[in-house]
C-alpha cells in the first residue's frame, strides 16, 4: 500500500479522537487495529486505527475504510450462520447479522494484498476463527466466493457508525463453531424463511449493513445458490461465480 498522500495526512491530524476507557478493555485494545483507507473507487489512500474511523464526527468528514461480510452457508441444507454481536462491542452491540463483519488490517502485509481479494479472503478466515472459533484449515481462503462491493454509511448512535466500501463474500463448508463470548451473544442457522421471519419480529435488531444487503441481494443470491446445488443436492458457493458484477462498487448511501 502507498504511503499517506499529504492531504491524507493533513486530514488525519485535524481528526477526532475519544477516550476508550469507559468501554469494555478487549474491545478498546481492538480500536487500535489498522483500517485500510480507501476511496469511493475502493483505491486504498492510507491506513488510520479503527477508533478514528468508526467515530460519525470523522466518518460526516467523509472518512471510508475497507471492510468485508462473510455469508457462511451449510452444504447440505443451505441454512445460513448468524451471529448477534456481543453486548461488550463498541459498535452495534447486541444486534443479530450475518456470519462475520469486519475488516482487512493494514497491520498484516497479507491482508493488503487485492489481487483476487486474497485480503479481504485471509482477513476473513482470520476473524471467523477469532469471532466463531472455527479454525482457519475450515475456511480456506480459495473457497470463498467474492460477489460484490457496496459502499454504505450507517450510524451506530449518536457518537459510532460505520463508512465501508464493504466486500461481500459467500463461503458453504461444514464447520466447527466455538464463539468467542467477548464477541459474540449468540449464533444460529437459518433459513430463508426462519430469516425472514427474524426480519418481521420487531423484537430482533438488525445491523444496518445486513439489512441493505438482504434486502437488495442476499434472498436473489440463496435462491440461486440453491438453483446451482450439485446432483448430492449440496450447495457450492463457488457455484456463485459470475452471478454478480464485482467490477464496480455499488453505492448504497
Amino acid at each position: 500500500m502507498p504511503a499517506d498522500s499529504p492531504a491524507v495526512t493533513a486530514a488525519k491530524a485535524a481528526l477526532a479522537s475519544i477516550d476508550l476507557s469507559g468501554y469494555d478493555a478487549e474491545q478498546s485494545r481492538l480500536m487500535d487495529e489498522r483500517c485500510i483507507l480507501v476511496d469511493e473507487n475502493d483505491n486504498a489512500i492510507g491506513a488510520v486505527d479503527k477508533k478514528t474511523c468508526h467515530l460519525m464526527e470523522n466518518i460526516n468528514k467523509g472518512l471510508l475504510h475497507r471492510a468485508f461480510s462473510v455469508f457462511l452457508f451449510r452444504p447440505s441444507d443451505g441454512k445460513l450462520l448468524l451471529q448477534q454481536r456481543a453486548t461488550e462491542k463498541i459498535t452495534f452491540p447486541d444486534m443479530w447479522t450475518n456470519t462475520c463483519c469486519s475488516h482487512p488490517l493494514d497491520d498484516f502485509a497479507v491482508e493488503k494484498v487485492e489481487e483476487a481479494q486474497l485480503g479481504v479472503r485471509a482477513a476473513a478466515s482470520r476473524k471467523l476463527e477469532h469471532e466463531l472459533g472455527i479454525p482457519v484449515e475450515q475456511t480456506p481462503v480459495d473457497e470463498f466466493q467474492y460477489l460484490t462491493r457496496i459502499h454504505y454509511l450507517a450510524p451506530s448512535d449518536g457518537m459510532w457508525g460505520e463508512h465501508e466500501v464493504d466486500y461481500i463474500l459467500f463461503l458453504t463448508r461444514d464447520v466447527t463453531v466455538n464463539p468467542n463470548e467477548n464477541e459474540i451473544r449468540d449464533h444460529k442457522y437459518v433459513s430463508k424463511a426462519e430469516l425472514q421471519a427474524m426480519f418481521e419480529d420487531p423484537a430482533n435488531l438488525f445491523t444496518p449493513w445486513f439489512k441493505l444487503i438482504a434486502r437488495d441481494f442476499l434472498f436473489g443470491w440463496w435462491d440461486e445458490l440453491f438453483a446451482r446445488a450439485g446432483a448430492d443436492g449440496k450447495v457450492v458457493a463457488k457455484s456463485l461465480a459470475g452471478v454478480a458484477d464485482g467490477s464496480k462498487v455499488i453505492k448504497m448511501v
